[in-house]
């Protein structure tokens, strides 16, 4: 096979039919939206019909939903934009060791400024544990910050529990929807969410263009100074081809939900299946129900992730070690540390992130592939040598 992606997680390919919608946007309705002619107007208004839909299908008001440049802009101005506007409340914010870097540098850096931030252990399968939320939670907490589902292992967050409990304590709740939204449903008003971010590429829409949801009544300091587009709360020429892929992307994972939901569970647990089966000493990361219908992540005792992700390059197949925005990173992943792997057995992880676009085929490639190519490393490895001996003398 020529190409066989899997690394959805990373980024999706562009649907024909939102590029089709971008075109004219490109070509033809180019004026700025922000501009007072009866040209830009136009423009104007088939962005506020994209931010109707996209409010529609998150359960919010169309009011409550601006568009950024994408996740890590949203995660910055929710985390961010609470700080200053609540700063004379408090200084506390509560997030969780598993967090994307667009939230655990954010926290870093308001750590550096004189906030306290809380980062919560998760169990074995990379689950927050309520509890532990809620024993966290003090009198100057202003925002918790706890992702929907995780980019690496694929874990579903108990988010509606989570959002609950910081109501019940007067603290706002933020979530990085990014990887969930548009793969599985969200209501912003029964899942007890306050700002949830969101990207268009991780959904087969444009890179460059994502959405912070603010709910109504809730205070946010600009993070974006400059112009008064979205309404006064964040400058910058809007970017109406991406704005108008968004929409045209939310409506067709809208359309698609539940019947590629289904089938990328079944592609992803045939995977799965056979992984855990054929190729011995490996380890299946998140949690076994509670996970996107497209993830799976495994490590593999003995090799080393990189190389690994070389030789299947090498064959045609696309996959990564966790998160894009730190692909170039030597560490063992972060996530799998605060599941409670070992250094030497993180470093031998992959992630597989599957699409409506992915065919059987090509997961019976896969798997045939990796195991020809985890049988090769284990072969130069003197540690597999060793373990086989040791194993072969207790027998």
């Amino acid at each position: 096979m020529d190409r066989v992606y899997l690394d959805n997680a990373a980024t999706t390919r562009i649907d024909p039919e939102v590029f089709q919608a971008m075109k004219p946007y490109f070509e033809e309705e180019y004026a700025n939206p922000s501009s007072s002619y009866r040209f830009a107007g136009a423009i104007n208004g088939k962005i506020q019909k994209v931010r109707e839909e996209i409010a529609g299908f998150l359960g919010a008001k169309s009011q409550e939903i601006f568009f950024t440049s994408g996740g890590s802009e949203s995660d910055n101005w929710a985390i961010k934009g609470i700080a200053d506007s609540l700063r004379e409340k408090g200084n506390h914010i509560i997030t969780t060791k598993i967090e994307h870097h667009a939230v655990l540098h954010t926290c870093e850096f308001l750590e550096r400024h004189g906030y306290e931030v809380t980062y919560l252990e998760v169990d074995e399968f990379g689950l927050v544990d309520p509890k532990e939320f809620e024993e966290a939670i003090k009198p100057n907490t202003i925002l918790a910050s706890v992702m929907f589902a995780n980019n690496e292992i694929g874990t579903i967050q108990p988010i509606p529990e989570l959002g609950r409990i910081a109501h019940e304590h007067g603290v706002l709740f933020h979530t990085d929807a990014v990887q969930a939204f548009g793969h599985i449903p969200i209501d912003v008003q029964k899942m007890n969410i306050d700002l949830l971010s969101a990207s268009a590429h991780k959904l087969n829409g444009p890179k460059g263009v994502g959405l912070l949801y603010i709910k109504s009544g809730v205070k946010l300091s600009n993070l974006i100074h400059g112009g008064a587009q979205e309404r006064g709360r964040r400058a910058g020429t809007t970017n109406a081809p991406g704005i108008i892929g968004f929409g045209k992307a939310v409506s067709l994972a809208k359309e698609r939900l539940e019947e590629s939901a289904a089938y990328e569970k079944k592609l992803r647990d045939k995977l799965i299946q056979r992984v855990t089966a054929e190729i011995p000493y490996t380890k299946f990361n998140g949690h076994p129900e509670k996970r996107l219908p497209n993830n799976a992540n495994f490590c593999f005792r003995f090799v080393e992730g990189e190389s690994l992700l070389i030789l299947l390059d090498q064959k045609g197949i696309c996959a990564s070690s966790g998160s894009a925005c730190t692909s170039g990173a030597l560490d063992p992943s972060h996530v799998l540390l605060a599941i409670g792997l070992p250094h030497e057995i993180a470093h031998g992880s992959v992630r597989f992130t599957l699409s409506r676009e992915t065919t059987e085929e090509e997961i019976d490639y896969t798997v045939d592939t990796l195991k020809e190519i985890v049988d090769r490393l284990r072969s130069m490895s003197p540690l597999y040598e060793d373990f086989v001996a040791k194993s072969q003398n207790k027998a």
